[in-house]
Order: structure tokens, then sequence, then C-alpha cells
């Protein structure tokens, strides 16, 4: 947290300003993790352009409704567990009050005021703070503040002039699809859940499609059995449609397209924010959240098969997928830019 997130905030800040000093800008849209423009939303409001804040993960800001985020723990009702989660954001503000100490160090150094809120709330001091996924799918928080705004998935452009491979025809059969992939960014160890997925399902009733996610497939190192096939990449507007079940780690971004495809999930992920990504999915009921990143050939091939015969799974991803379907990202990014940017800009004394 302090040496990739918060060090290198004056530089950030530094080029930043030149940026705005130099040139005319409506808004600005920075991740909330980019500490680079804190100085500016402890600074003047006026001498800034209106600034929303994107989180490229799940909803992990402070509240007396959850746990500590980064440890996947669900919420829990009544007292019993709003004392939990009081002893966890205390113990987690305890173990990361030295990097809040150190962000308030850089802050004097570049004479700024020091934060106001948690060193990983920092983010809720934009003038409003996107979350690209549709409330269903999040916990819910009565001490929500007003400015975060669900504007639902953030899809790209649907993909054309894709060259499908040879054996795209076998995914339209009577057995089911099943699609596993380690994302694009912890995937240097395929061993971690993508091998041990196609050892699971070898002599399963049905076909398994596995991306790399850019990785060459030679570097799939298992013997692949007859109803399996893989692939460097393939576009998830054309794959998702054909899917049954998908086996993820829990890159966020992969989950949400898939939940707005209505596609269940079975999630093994351990790094990152991917406990928060598996929990949420077992939260909401739409897959099975395995709780480690290396899991079993036994324990993927029994949760998918779950995932299969019982229909309670699809009946909530397709919930999930109506949601979505109500949203537009984009649409509801643009336009919370335009409504920043029409607001008056309050002056500070």
């Amino acid at each position: 947290m302090t040496h990739v997130f918060i060090s290198p905030m004056p530089h950030q800040a530094a080029i930043l300003a030149d940026l705005i000093q130099g040139n005319h800008f409506d808004a600005v849209i920075a991740d909330a993790s980019f500490f680079g423009i804190v100085p500016f939303l402890l600074g003047e409001p006026t001498a800034r352009p209106p600034v929303l804040a994107f989180t490229p993960m799940p909803l992990m800001i402070s509240s007396r409704d959850t746990a500590a985020s980064g440890l996947g723990i669900p919420p829990a009702p009544g007292v019993l567990g709003q004392l939990r989660n009081r002893t966890l954001n205390a113990l987690h503000r305890v173990l990361l009050r030295r990097s809040h100490r150190a962000g308030n160090r850089l802050l004097d150094s570049m004479n700024t005021p020091r934060l106001p809120v948690f060193v990983l709330d920092a983010g809720l001091l934009a003038d409003r703070y996107i979350a690209p996924t549709v409330p269903m799918f999040d916990y819910p928080r009565s001490d929500l503040p007003g400015h975060v705004r669900y504007v639902g998935a953030v899809h790209p452009q649907p993909t054309p002039g894709f060259r499908l491979p040879r054996w795209w025809d076998r995914l339209d059969g009577e057995r089911p699809v099943v699609h596993v992939t380690q994302g694009t960014v912890d995937n240097a160890d395929l061993g971690r859940l993508l091998e041990p997925t196609i050892d699971a399902l070898g002599g399963e009733d049905i076909v398994v499609v596995a991306t790399t996610g850019g990785r060459d497939v030679a570097d799939v190192t298992v013997p692949l059995p007859m109803n399996t096939h893989v692939a460097e990449y393939i576009p998830y507007d054309l794959l998702l449609p054909k899917v049954n079940v998908m086996v993820t780690n829990g890159e966020y971004g992969g989950v949400q397209r898939a939940l707005s495809a209505g596609v269940p999930l079975v999630v093994a992920g351990d790094t990152e924010d991917k406990p928060e990504v598996a929990a949420r999915v077992a939260w909401s009921g739409a897959g099975i959240n395995l709780r480690t990143g290396t899991p079993t050939p036994g324990a993927l091939r029994h949760a998918v098969r779950e995932v299969l015969d019982r229909p309670g799974y699809l009946e909530r991803a397709r919930t999930l997928e109506a949601a979505f379907a109500q949203r537009d990202g984009l649409a509801e990014i643009a336009a919370l830019v335009d409504e920043v940017i029409a607001e008056p800009r309050p002056v500070l004394h």
C-alpha cells in the first residue's frame, strides 16, 4: 500500500499540476486508488476541475455494516455483526496506520491538508465515486455516502472480425459449456486454477473452453482431454452467450461480464481484490466461493457439478443479468460527468 500506491503521490501530483495549469479540462476521471489526485481534492475546489473517482474493484470503502475490506467476509446481521465489523475495521486501521501516516507525511511535504478520512477511503474525497456494478451485487450499507453512484457494468464495444476457432461449432451441442480463465493479471502460474480445472473436468460430459489471458497456449502443460479447447483470448460478447458455468479466479471485470450475461460462477481467488469478488458472488447466490486460489481438481469438479445441477445458481445469475440490463454503464458515467460540470463549485474560506 505504501510503496505502490502512496509513495508516488508527489510525482504524480506534479505531473497533474503541469497538465491542469497548461490545459482546460472540464472534468477528470481518476482511478479511486490513484493518490496523485488527492492533493487536489484537499485543496481549493475552484482551483481544479470536478473529479470523479472510478473503482475497478468491488466497493471497498469503510462502513459500519461491512467487515474490513480485503478479508472476503460477507455481512452478518444484528448486533453481533455490527460488533464484528467494528472490531475488524479497527484492526484494519491499526494494520494500515503506517500507510496512513506515510500519506500524511507526503501531504505535509506538499503543504497540503492532511487526510480527513481513512487512507483507503481517499477516493471518497472526489465529487463522485463511481461503482461499475449494480447494488444487487454489493453489500447494503446504511451509511453509504450520497455521492457514491452505481452505474452498472462497463463493457467494451462488440468485437468485429474476430476469427473463430475451428472447434467453435462444438459449443452449440447439447453438452453444457464450462469456461475457465485466470484473467489477464494473476495468470503467471496456470497451475493455480486453469490446469486443475482441465484435469477436473476431463472426464465429464461437458465442453471446456480455457483461455490463457494472452499467454501462449503452449504454456498449458497438462494433457488436453478430448472435451477441452484452449485459446489465448476469445471476446466475451461472443463466448459468454454459449457458456453455462464460468470458473474464474475472481477478476472483477470478468465476473461482471459473466453476471451481465446471466452466467453463474465458480470462483477460486486469493490475491488482490479477488477474495472480495468471490465473497460477493457467493453472497449474491450466483455462484460458489471455493475460498482458495489453488483449489483441488476434486473441489472444482464438485463445485461445477453443483452449479450445473442446482437451478438456483442460474436463476440468481439471471436475476442479476436483468438488473445489469437496466443500466448502461458508459451512458451513466457520461451523465455523471455532465452533472458535476454543471454544479456550482464551492469556495473554501
